[in-house]
């Protein structure tokens, strides 16, 4: 990640952002690469100021994504982002516990609230109820669509009781930090499947070929094995 003057930029370039109450980390970045591309719609739960959906934009530029959050000034720097990287998202102001809407869609990511404690001034990734938020954001995956989630990997027991109700396919994979334990967990299910789970071994959460060249998960691995 750069910072130039009032900017700073994602995947090497290709996502430019402004300065705001919040800005996303590599959590963002990897969240994307983690979602299957090539899908139609997307719904981005809890889009802040549009770290996630614009990464999803570079990756899958054709598909038509849709942005909720609680906060009408995030939503706001979100379209100042979107129009910097000519992205068309739909933002829509609305609380994902009781947004009243028929709309499903064929890939839902989210960053979720997470954190508990003390809430930052921009309130975000604080003091929610957890598995609730998932099950919210299944109920609008579409019928064999995908649910993908980044979590601290200490609630990954929580994510992943809820998604197992649900959910086929489950696909759970670690990022490293500086500890030897997995600092943060990105998961994934599909709506409709009954396929067996599947866990990676994951990758460090500073790995350049995702943050700055840009690959998805998805290409990372078959490079990875092809020279294994």
């Amino acid at each position: 990640m750069s910072i130039k003057q009032e900017f700073f930029t994602l995947l090497g370039g290709r996502v430019k952002m402004r300065h705001s109450q919040y800005n996303p980390t590599s959590d963002a970045v990897w969240l994307a690469a983690f979602a299957p591309t090539g899908c139609a719609t997307i719904l981005d739960v809890g889009v802040g100021t549009g770290g996630v959906s614009l990464c999803m934009h570079a990756h899958t530029p054709n598909a038509k994504i849709t942005g909720i959050d609680t906060s009408q000034s995030m939503l706001e720097s979100c379209a100042q982002n979107a129009q910097l990287n000519n992205a068309a998202l739909e933002l829509i102001n609305a609380d994902i516990y009781s947004w009243r809407t028929s709309r499903t869609f064929d890939v839902v990511v989210t960053n979720p609230p997470y954190f508990y404690g003390t809430p930052a001034s921009h309130n975000a990734h604080h003091n929610s109820d957890l598995s609730l938020w998932v099950s919210r954001c299944i109920a609008r995956v579409r019928p064999m669509g995908t649910f993908c989630i980044i979590t601290d990997a200490a609630t990954i027991g929580t994510v992943v009781s809820v998604m197992a109700t649900k959910l086929g396919d489950i696909t759970i994979f670690p990022l490293f930090g500086a500890k030897s334990t997995a600092e943060r967990v990105l998961i994934s299910g599909r709506l409709g499947t009954r396929g067996m789970g599947v866990l990676h071994r994951g990758l460090p959460m500073n790995y350049e070929p995702v943050l700055r060249d840009g690959l998805t998960i998805a290409d990372t691995l078959s490079r990875i094995y092809q020279t294994c």
